[in-house]
């Protein structure tokens, strides 16, 4: 058995279920580098984007039963948190699904097995895969018990939702809003890295590195919060 052979067999006993459908777990765990900008090679492109919704209607009928007393507002904070694509990395992580993915040649060589959003997008891949072959009851069971450990983590409220509190926490001080900017724009399509500017009144400006632009924003918006309420 080849390495990564070896490290789906591994990622399905960490899940606690072997796919039927081979095809589908292989497109699941397909990136799109792996076609080479050809379109022959079947990826998981479409497969992240049901998963996306997938998972967001779990977290979300999971949060209303074990929050009937939360309001909409702090509902929605968990909700950011458990359905981001951090916390998709998290789970990714912890099943191995990197070492199973498959990816263009070189892309391993330059880290892309541990990319946080190709990790990200792998796992909500993952999450559609499992929909379709098992129904949402099944797959609802199997998400719950992989993010069982962030379930029980307190939510950072900033962290939920950075570019809202960065807002508000900017307003309450009578400054104008957050002003974002991109710098820099690297590595190929598949795999780009932005490098974002944030800055608002009398603070000096952070910057941050995300696969996209919203996710270089989120970070950049973070870490200026945690610097400032900080110094504050």
């Amino acid at each position: 058995m080849n390495k990564r052979l070896a490290a789906i067999s591994a990622l399905e006993e960490r899940l606690g279920y072997a796919f039927t459908d081979r095809a589908l777990l292989e497109r699941a765990l397909t990136h799109a580098s792996a076609g080479d900008g050809t379109g022959k090679l079947l990826n998981n492109d479409r497969l992240e984007f049901l998963g996306d919704r997938v998972l967001g209607l779990i977290m979300a009928e999971y949060l209303m039963g074990d929050s009937e007393a939360a309001d909409p507002g702090d509902l929605s904070k968990r909700f950011h948190v458990l359905v981001s694509g951090h916390a998709c990395a998290r789970v990714a992580r912890t099943l191995g699904l990197g070492e199973a993915l498959r990816l263009q040649g070189g892309e391993s060589r330059r880290g892309a097995r541990d990319h946080e959003t190709i990790l990200a997008d792998g796992c909500e891949a993952l999450i559609a895969a499992l929909y379709l072959e098992r129904g949402l009851m099944e797959t609802a069971q199997l998400v719950l018990d992989l993010w069982a450990p962030l379930l029980d983590e307190p939510v950072d409220l900033a962290a939920a939702n950075p570019k809202s509190e960065l807002q508000e926490w900017a307003a309450a001080l009578g400054k104008s809003p957050p002003a974002y900017r991109v710098l820099a724009r690297e590595g190929p399509d598949h795999q780009p890295a932005f490098t974002i500017e944030v800055a608002i009144d009398g603070a000096a400006p952070m910057t941050a590195i995300g696969g996209s632009v919203r996710a270089a924003e989120k970070a950049a918006a973070l870490a200026l919060l945690r610097r400032d309420r900080k110094d504050a």
